[in-house]
């Protein structure tokens, strides 16, 4: 039995739908602790491709429960729409169940999100424009609509008269927009709790059930480290935590019944929205990695930023979470490049620095510092042990494991479900070192 959380180790998008589909396999329960719809998971079985924005990547294995958990924010028109695009992909939602408390994000929401966003101007902080932060404000304000709310006419009836009333006058005054009309929202939101009465439940305590029970649970991150509310490159990150902390308060589950924490990071670094990057290439090798690697926005189609490797963010990642295994995707986008570089540290007014600044002005700042290793040029998506690996792709996942100091457990050649090396499985497989070639325990000291 093992309880394991799949996190996040740089700025999102690091394959994580992936990594939680093939660990799936091995798990009763999936949770999703945090996030909303502005985070999305693709996950590639059989050429089929699935875009999940609020389900677990667990929905696609037909015997596993797959969990909304109470951290998250959920809205139920994109939630069904999902639903519906899964049942005619031919995949069973009979094992899909919504937390009772998990908050509710309603058109005022997105009106005001994309409102504020365009006001910032040259501050904007780069949101999806779907709600979330709004949502999540209301949470940590106290006059947000849960699950559970939805559940009951009249109750929801009172309280969205008085919220929408007063969010109105935000919408008017401040955002020259449009008000909305309390009884259309309140019609259009009771006919989305009927769809969805038949999955919604105590989610607490159905996975402390399942801990009781030693079922093997993942909690499934959204988004990644460097999007922390509180530890990330604030003011351009996330409204929840996508720590493996959060992933406790979101799911309602203690510490103690973690067992392991996987960071899933690119073999290089991605980053979507505003905010300072470090590593980023603006030039040829930038524009190599979004095209060989499709990096596209899962939720908005955003081209995504690119850059080398960041170890010093894998580094402040490993820290933050605890993180005791490392999956690396996409080591297959290198494969054309002659030389492939790393950042090991940087520089700020001259002075190195190791570790990861966390004042937003230094981090703006920081000159990254390189160590240069050689490419293989070659395909490698075909491979699926290490020892299948050109030497110089075997070497460039130790020094990997090296920096970060912990071991790789999973690495992806490919989009696909199949194009993966497992090295240990982090739910059944013991602990152990990255192993060479010839099975040899690598030393990452």
């Amino acid at each position: 039995m093992a309880n394991v959380i799949v996190i996040g180790a740089q700025w999102g998008d690091e394959g994580k739908g992936k990594i939680t589909d093939l660990l799936s396999r091995s798990a009763d329960v999936v949770v999703r602790s945090q996030g909303g719809v502005n985070a999305g998971h693709t996950v590639v079985v059989q050429g089929q491709t699935f875009k999940l924005h609020l389900i677990p990547s667990g929905i696609l294995y037909p015997n596993t429960d797959c969990i909304i958990g109470s951290g998250t924010v959920i809205d139920p028109q994109v939630l069904l729409q999902e639903i519906e695009q899964l049942k005619a992909l031919g995949v069973s939602v009979d094992k899909l169940f919504i937390s009772q408390t998990a908050h509710v994000t309603m058109p005022y929401h997105r009106m005001i999100d994309r409102a504020a966003e365009e006001r910032r101007g040259e501050y904007k902080i780069g949101t999806t424009g779907r709600g979330i932060g709004p949502t999540y404000a209301d949470k940590s304000e106290r006059t947000g609509i849960r699950v559970l709310d939805l559940m009951d006419v009249e109750h929801l009836r009172k309280q969205l008269e008085w919220t929408i009333n007063y969010k109105n006058v935000i919408l008017e005054k401040i955002y020259n927009l449009p008000s909305l009309d309390p009884n259309t929202v309140i019609t259009e939101y009771l006919e989305y709790a009927e769809q969805l009465r038949p999955f919604v439940i105590d989610s607490a305590l159905k996975i402390y059930e399942a801990v009781r029970e030693r079922k093997n649970i993942l909690f499934e991150g959204a988004q990644g480290t460097l999007l922390d509310l509180d530890h990330g490159t604030y003011p351009y990150v996330t409204s929840s935590n996508p720590i493996a902390g959060g992933a406790c308060v979101g799911a309602g589950v203690g510490p103690t019944m973690i067992d392991r924490v996987i960071g899933v990071a690119k073999a290089y670094t991605t980053r979507v929205g505003e905010g300072p990057f470090p590593t980023e290439s603006t030039g040829e090798v930038g524009k190599l990695l979004c095209d060989r690697g499709a990096e596209f926005g899962t939720t908005t189609g955003r081209r995504r930023r690119c850059g080398w490797f960041d170890a010093v963010i894998g580094r402040y990642a490993v820290r933050i979470n605890g993180i005791d295994c490392l999956a690396i995707t996409k080591l297959d986008v290198l494969d054309e490049l002659e030389e492939i570089k790393v950042c090991v540290a940087y520089q700020i007014d001259g002075q190195i620095r190791h570790h990861f600044p966390t004042n937003a002005s230094h981090f703006a700042h920081c000159e990254p510092m390189y160590k240069t290793l050689p490419g293989w040029q070659q395909s490698i998506s075909h491979c699926r042990s290490l020892e299948d690996l050109p030497k110089q792709a075997l070497d460039y996942l130790k020094f990997l494991a090296e920096l970060m100091e912990v071991p790789i457990a999973i690495v992806s050649v490919g989009p696909s479900r199949d194009q993966t090396i497992i090295v240990e499985d982090p739910i059944h497989g013991p602990k152990r070192a990255l192993l060479d070639a010839d099975g040899t325990p690598v030393t990452i000291t």
